[in-house]
């Protein structure tokens, strides 16, 4: 966790030893053995104790008045008192570095274009292309391969990683026994295609990278805006990436207006925290991943970002005419719009204010900025995996450890239409993130980072607290976003209308042949997004349903229909949907497939669609390969409209029927989530920022506030009384009952035989609200719990 320290790195220390230490300590130099190019050279150059600075043998020199020891040398200037106290201040406060800085002489410039590199071949059966890329570059470093994580622990990561809430026992126990070699690919897609638990999840993400939330620093003057009701819309119909960023950028209407306009702040403010400057600064560091608040000051130390560049991307926004200032003093230069990479194009400075803001968007999300498409899936990368390929987060001039990696990533990404669940998906179905969590510093020779499997992760403090909120049934009703989370109300739509028909190919009076397969085909438009909503199928005997040429779902039991969520996979515009019918039978006999669909649109407007007569077919099935149904050359013909079996209309009554009703209700109201609360100091001490500043990376690391909030906030301790309460009233006297659904509930897993022992005695015979409290509280206190591993 960062700490604000008396003495400032940038502004102080760095002048300092580039005056008098750099020119021959740093860059290229290494003089004595001594090198002032990173933090962690200083540290182990044994120059400096950390624990008592004065014992420091830099303090000693830079003090001594021996020539043969002194420095700087008797040939240069002597370092002045106040310099030496800057220097002493630096070393007690424990060294503070700019995450990034180096005083070494940079030769790596990152590439502006995309790039897709080549695969690896294939090794051990793993395709994913990510697994390719991986075990390639373990090889070559000499590191083994991490083994791979068991179903429960697999379960547990992905749905903390994907939705942000733990499994519940049930989920637990049926992903474990369940045998299904699909089962978690399966498991992904239904997490993604949760809308309302993927938005209330990644609307943490977002809230932190664009400086958004629902309360604090300028909402009661009236000096910031809320973008939650859009981003929350953003994310409920997985907008893409590209045009998220130009909503944003060039604001179409006032909903995502308050990004760009920042937070007008009270008083006088330093010419580095005006609007245009922080527009500046978030646009940057949002989407190509570049700290400009040094540059915004002064030449950067940090990289090659200088004053101009940063008054270049203020100057898009402004409406008046820009003066430079270089640390808060007037250049009497005029600063000019542009932005930092002419290559792809350049702003029009004369153009008005939305027309250079167009501009910008344009370039910024240009496809040949391969730039823009790194950075947000190396913050994807991060979230999923621990530690970024290109780390810190913001500091995109660095090179990353794996190019190809992040190279494929990016270009995949674009591929798939700046998807952002397409990448998120590509992640979480690679046996890279299936693996064992690494347990190593993850350094070789020269501090170079070598990648040996997934980080674990610290729960965020939204994931926490609505975990607990899930355990104990403790959650709030009301929320404070301002957003509507797409639930249909019950009574909406007419539910109880079913008009789809059971149809087939060619038959006879509804009798196929033997062993007969057909695809039944279904067009149609979709004018606007769509927020929820979903379809069931059924098929006798059985079906794969492709929706756009993509594999969504299939079923060998017509008595059984499954009900699947359609939004996911739906564009606006035409939508095409195929079903492949087999009828299994060696013999003629009836065979049918049943469709009905219920969508709610972001107008407002409702579209239902249905088998019947307007579906086609043709009898020339294609054989899919990969989860995509390939092209079909045969001729479309009407479908058929089959006579309705006794059996088959029982099944659209008593399942299909109330399927249908349940999803036009919008099915059962979720759980209220804490990333859509305003943040309070439970939150705060978590770890949740203020978000007065753009915030990338969240403190990895227990801080003392935190760790007494969690052993004594009140909260919690409300939270844990009523969730032992009940505990108790569900399994009464049932010990060993109650201790395993405290630990499938919290960790996914039973209690070992140990544990039960120690809960056993710790509850006793007929456990009690505070005996019961405390075993919730042990449980969620231990690493295992606040861990993603």
């Amino acid at each position: 966790m960062s700490q604000v320290s008396a003495v400032d790195f940038a502004h102080e220390v760095v002048p300092v030893l580039q005056r008098n230490c750099v020119h021959c300590h740093g860059g290229r130099e290494a003089e004595g053995d001594f090198s002032l190019n990173t933090r962690e050279a200083v540290v182990d150059s044994g120059f400096v104790d950390l624990e008592d600075a004065e014992y420091s043998h830099l303090l000693d020199v830079v003090t001594s008045s021996d020539p043969n020891l002194k420095m700087p040398p008797p040939d240069r200037p002597a370092m002045s008192e106040q310099e030496v106290g800057v220097v002493r201040e630096w070393i007690e406060e424990g060294l503070p570095w700019e995450p990034g800085f180096t005083f070494a002489i940079e030769t790596y410039e990152p590439p502006l274009r995309p790039r897709l590199p080549d695969l690896p071949p294939v090794r051990d059966g793993r395709f994913n292309p990510i697994d390719r890329i991986l075990d390639q570059y373990l090889s070559d470093n000499g590191v083994v391969r991490p083994k791979p994580i068991d179903d429960a622990a697999f379960l547990r990561r992905v749905s903390l990683d994907l939705v942000g809430l733990l499994p519940t026992e049930k989920q637990a126990k049926e992903f474990v026994s369940d045998p299904s070699s699909t089962k978690r690919e399966e498991l992904i897609e239904a997490l993604l295609t949760d809308e309302i638990g993927y938005a209330d999840h990644w609307i943490t993400f977002f809230n932190d990278l664009l400086r958004n939330d629902y309360s604090g620093t300028g909402f009661i003057t009236g000096g910031r805006k809320q973008i939650s009701k859009w981003l929350y819309d953003s994310l409920l119909t997985n907008k893409p990436f590209d045009q998220l960023a130009r909503e944003l950028i060039a604001p179409p209407n006032g909903d995502s207006q308050g990004y760009i306009d920042g937070i007008k702040w009270r008083g006088e403010v330093s010419a580095g925290q005006t609007i245009p400057i922080q527009f500046s600064q978030s646009v940057s560091q949002s989407f190509l991943g570049i700290n400009m608040k040094c540059a915004s000051c002064h030449d950067s130390f940090i990289d090659r970002w200088t004053l101009k560049d940063a008054y270049g991307l203020a100057a898009i926004y402004a409406n008046e005419t820009l003066e430079l200032h270089r640390c808060d003093k007037p250049t009497g230069e005029t600063a000019r719009a542009q932005w930092m990479f002419p290559e792809l194009g350049q702003i029009d400075a004369s153009a008005p204010r939305e027309t250079r803001l167009q501009q910008l968007a344009e370039l910024m999300t240009h496809s040949e900025n391969g730039r823009f498409a790194r950075t947000i899936v190396n913050r994807l990368w991060f979230q999923l995996m621990g530690r970024g390929i290109v780390h810190p987060l913001d500091a995109m001039q660095t090179e990353p450890w794996s190019e190809d990696l992040l190279d494929y990533l990016a270009a995949d990404f674009v591929e798939n239409g700046f998807d952002l669940k397409a990448t998120l998906r590509q992640i979480a179905r690679s046996e890279a993130y299936q693996s064992k969590s690494d347990v190593t510093s993850q350094q070789a020779a020269g501090n170079r980072f070598v990648y040996r499997g997934p980080k674990a992760k610290r729960l965020t403090a939204e994931q926490f607290i609505d975990a607990i909120w899930q355990l104990t049934g403790s959650a709030p009703e009301r929320y404070d976003a301002p957003v509507i989370r797409g639930i249909v109300g019950p009574n909406d739509g007419e539910s109880n209308q079913m008009e789809g028909v059971w149809i087939w190919g060619a038959n006879d009076n509804g009798v196929a042949s033997g062993q007969d397969t057909v695809v039944l085909r279904k067009q149609f438009e979709v004018d606007s997004p769509v927020v929820s909503g979903g379809a069931v199928i059924t098929c006798d005997n059985a079906y794969d349903l492709y929706v756009n040429n993509r594999w969504v779902s299939s079923g060998d039991d017509w008595s059984q229909p499954q009900s699947i969520v359609l939004s996911h996979h739906l564009r606006g515009g035409t939508n095409t949907l195929h079903v492949i019918a087999k009828n299994g039978s060696d013999r003629p006999n009836p065979a049918g497939m049943y469709f009905e669909a219920r969508l709610t649109l972001k107008d407002g407007s409702k579209l239902a669609i249905q088998s019947d007569s307007s579906w086609q077919f043709t009898p020339d099935a294609p054989t899919p390969t990969n989860k995509r149904l390939g092209s079909i050359q045969g001729d479309w013909l009407a479908a058929t409209a089959v006579p309705e079996l006794p059996v088959w209309k029982e099944a659209v009554d008593t399942i299909i029927r109330p399927a249908i009703a349940r999803i036009e209700g919008g099915n059962e109201i979720p759980m209220v989530r804490a990333s859509l609360l305003k943040n309070t100091a439970l939150m705060k001490s978590l770890g949740r920022p203020m978000r007065e500043q753009i915030v990338s990376m969240r403190p990895n690391s227990l801080t003392t506030l935190e760790a007494i909030d969690l052993a004594n906030e009140s909260q919690l301790a409300g939270a844990f009384a009523a969730g032992a309460d009940r505990l108790i009233e569900h399994h009464g006297n049932d010990v060993d009952g109650l201790i395993q659904s405290i630990f499938l509930a919290a960790l996914s897993r039973n209690a070992t035989r140990t544990e039960l022992e120690i809960m056993r005695a710790a509850l006793g015979e007929e456990p009690e609200t505070g005996s019961v409290q405390d075993a919730m509280w042990a449980v969620c206190m231990l690493p295992e719990f606040i861990l993603i591993r």
